[in-house]
C-alpha cells in the first residue's frame, strides 16, 4: 500500500511521516509513503499559481501543474484513490476514517491534495477528487494539517499499525459513545483522588461505571447527534434518559399579550391538552403544565384530565398515556415551584416572548425569552444564526391572513419592524449545545 502526499511544504511531513506508529508500520512494511513537492513540476522561471479570475485577493495553485503531479505519482504505484481537503468537504468522523482506511487496503494506493494559498483551481476538483474532506467549520493556512489528520485516522484501521486492535475498536466514537476517563499513578494528585471503583477488583462494577462515565461524557459534552445516529438498544436508551437533564413545557394562559397593548388571560382549547401533551410525549419531556388563574378553566380542564386519565383509556390509550405528563398551575410562579420541589433546584427557563410580558420583575430568575427553537439557539451561538426583523402581529379571526395566526406586516410602510426572527440555524449543532447548556439545571 502507498500513500502519496502532493504538497508544496514537503518538509512538513518528514517528521511526521518519520516518528511514532506510522514511522514504525514503514518499517515494517505495512504500508510506504511519498511526498512530492508540487514545485517540482512548474516550468523554470514560471509560477506554480495565479490569481483567480473575477474580484477578490488570493492566489490559486495552476491545474496542469497538478495535473502532471498527479500523472507522475499514477506512473509510479499505479491509479489511485484522489482526496482533496477543503472547509466545503464532507465532514470527517470515525465512520469514514474506517470506509477511507478499506479504500486504501482494497485500491493499494491512495493520493492526498492538500492546498495552500487560496486553494486549487475549482475545476481540478471537478475532474480528480474520488472525495472532498473537510476536519471541522475553521480555515486553516492550508490542506496539509488536515491530510495528516486524515492519515493519523485513517492508518489506525490498517492491521499492524496499532499494537492492539482492542485499542481501535473499542476507543472513543468506534460506537455510540466516547471513551470513559481512565486514571494511573499516583492514587493521589493534586488534592483529587482515583475513583474507589475502578481499585475494586469487581469487574461488573467497573464496567457499568465505565459506562455511566463514557454516557455522561458523550450526552454532555456535545456528542448527542453522534450518540442518535446509532440504532441504539432500549438499556443505552434507558440509562442515557437518566442523565439527560429533564425538560418541561409550560402553556401560559395568563399574562399574554392582547390586542390595544393589554395584557391578560386566554381559553384552553382542546388542542392544548391533546395535542401538545401528545408532543411532549413524542419528544420525551418530563411534565407539561397548563397555566391559567382563571377557575372556570381550570374546572373545564381537569374534567378532560379526569376523563382521560379513566375512561378515556378505552377510547385512545396513546392520548391516555400523553395526557398524564400533564399537569395544572395557577401562574408561572407555582409551576416553578413544582419543578423545584421534583429536581430541587431552579430551572433554567425559556420564555416565548410575543405571548408573556413583564413576568420577571422579581431579580433572581435566570430566564431566556426567546421566540421559538431557532431563537433558543440563537442565545447559545448567535453569529451561527441567519437573522430577519419582521413586523409581526397576532390575530385569530382571520382577517389578515385567512385564518392563520400571525402575519408580517412589512409591506405597509406605516408598520416598522418590531421583531427580530431567527430564520436559520446549523440543524448538526443544534441538539448538542442546548443540551450542554442545559446540563446545569432543567427547562
Amino acid at each position: 500500500m502507498n500513500v502519496s502526499i502532493l504538497t508544496l511544504f514537503p518538509e512538513l511531513y518528514k517528521p511526521f511521516l518519520k516518528e511514532s506508529l506510522i514511522g514504525r508500520a514503514q518499517e515494517k512494511g505495512i504500508f510506504t509513503s511519498e511526498v512530492t513537492d508540487l514545485f517540482s513540476f512548474a516550468a523554470p522561471k514560471k509560477r506554480i499559481d495565479a490569481p483567480t479570475f473575477g474580484p477578490g485577493a488570493g492566489m490559486l495553485i495552476k491545474p496542469d501543474i497538478l495535473e502532471r503531479a498527479i500523472a507522475s505519482q499514477e506512473q509510479k504505484f499505479g491509479r489511485s484513490y484522489k482526496i482533496f481537503f477543503s472547509p466545503h468537504g464532507t465532514p470527517l468522523n470515525q465512520f469514514h476514517a474506517r470506509r477511507i482506511s478499506q479504500v486504501l487496503q482494497e485500491k493499494q494506493h491512495i493520493m492526498l491534495l492538500p492546498a495552500r494559498y487560496e486553494g486549487m483551481d475549482a475545476r481540478v476538483e471537478a475532474h480528480y477528487a474520488d472525495e472532498i474532506i473537510s476536519i471541522g467549520d475553521y480555515v486553516l493556512m492550508g490542506g496539509d494539517l488536515p491530510a495528516m489528520v486524515l492519515l493519523e485516522a485513517v492508518l489506525r484501521y490498517v492491521p499492524g499499525v496499532v499494537g492492539k486492535d482492542e485499542s481501535v475498536e473499542k476507543d472513543s466514537f468506534s460506537g455510540p459513545l466516547v471513551d470513559y476517563p481512565e486514571y494511573t499513578e499516583p492514587l493521589k494528585w493534586q488534592g483529587m483522588e482515583v475513583p474507589e471503583i475502578i481499585r475494586s477488583g469487581n469487574h461488573q462494577k467497573i464496567s457499568e461505571w465505565r459506562e455511566e462515565q463514557a454516557l455522561k461524557r458523550t450526552l454532555l459534552g456535545g456528542h448527542f447527534e453522534w450518540f442518535r445516529s446509532f440504532d441504539l438498544n432500549e438499556r443505552l436508551v434507558s440509562e442515557a434518559q437518566k442523565i439527560i437533564p429533564p425538560h418541561y413545557l409550560a402553556l401560559m394562559h395568563v399574562d399574554v399579550n392582547l390586542k390595544e397593548n393589554r395584557v391578560g388571560t386566554s381559553s384552553v382549547t382542546s388542542l392544548d391538552i391533546h395535542d401538545i401533551a401528545r408532543s411532549a410525549a413524542t419528544y420525551g419531556l418530563k411534565k407539561y403544565f397548563i397555566v391559567t388563574p382563571l377557575e372556570d378553566q381550570q374546572k373545564i380542564t381537569q374534567t378532560l384530565l379526569d376523563f382521560w386519565a379513566t375512561k378515556g383509556k378505552e377510547y385512545n390509550l396513546h392520548r391516555h398515556r400523553a395526557v398524564q405528563l400533564v399537569d395544572l398551575s395557577i401562574s408561572l410562579d407555582e409551576t416553578i415551584e413544582k419543578i423545584k420541589n421534583e429536581k430541587l433546584r431552579q430551572p433554567i427557563l425559556a420564555m416565548m416572548k410575543p405571548f408573556i410580558k413583564n413576568i420577571f420583575a422579581d431579580e433572581g430568575i435566570n430566564a431566556a425569552l426567546v421566540y421559538d427553537a431557532l431563537t433558543v439557539y440563537y442565545l447559545l451561538n448567535p453569529q451561527a444564526c441567519k437573522t430577519e426583523d419582521y413586523n409581526i402581529v397576532i390575530e385569530t379571526k382571520g382577517e389578515l391572513t385567512r385564518g392563520m395566526s400571525i402575519a408580517d406586516l412589512r409591506n405597509k410602510p406605516e408598520d416598522k419592524p418590531n421583531t427580530t426572527v431567527v430564520e436559520y440555524i446549523p440543524k448538526s449543532k443544534f441538539i448538542e449545545d442546548f443540551i450542554k447548556i442545559l446540563s446545569g439545571g432543567s427547562t
